[in-house]
């Protein structure tokens, strides 16, 4: 049985790099999201716009408050994700670890998901 696990990437906040820095990161992503769904581990992927564009709620007593911007103040945020799935934690870190080395300087966070 397979266990699904979110790949968070997490970039700085700021301008996105220019297309002769970022055109051949997003070509080598594209390879490896390619590689990842012919192996049956792709699960789905997708980019965020700017924490700057977030909004969160959050419930006090009987209203729900409304704040613009990212939930957490920080000089980086998720800037997207990949769910895939895995035979174990092992194989889920492999492409964590793939991931990673594609985006460079960006971190990636595995985090098993929770059915139920």
């Amino acid at each position: 049985m397979t266990q699904k696990y979110l790949l968070s990437i997490y970039q700085p906040d700021g301008e996105t790099p220019p297309p002769e820095v970022l055109d051949p990161i997003m070509a080598d992503l594209t390879a490896l999201n390619e590689e990842m769904q012919a192996k049956g581990a792709w699960v789905f992927a997708v980019g965020l716009h700017p924490a700057s564009t977030a909004t969160v709620l959050r419930a006090v007593d009987d209203d729900v408050l409304m704040t613009d911007g990212p939930f957490a103040e920080g000089k980086e945020h998720i800037g997207g994700f990949t769910i895939i799935q895995a035979a174990d934690l092992d194989e889920a870190l492999e492409w964590g670890r793939r991931l990673a080395t594609v985006l460079g300087t960006l971190s990636v966070e595995v985090r098993p998901i929770a059915y139920g």
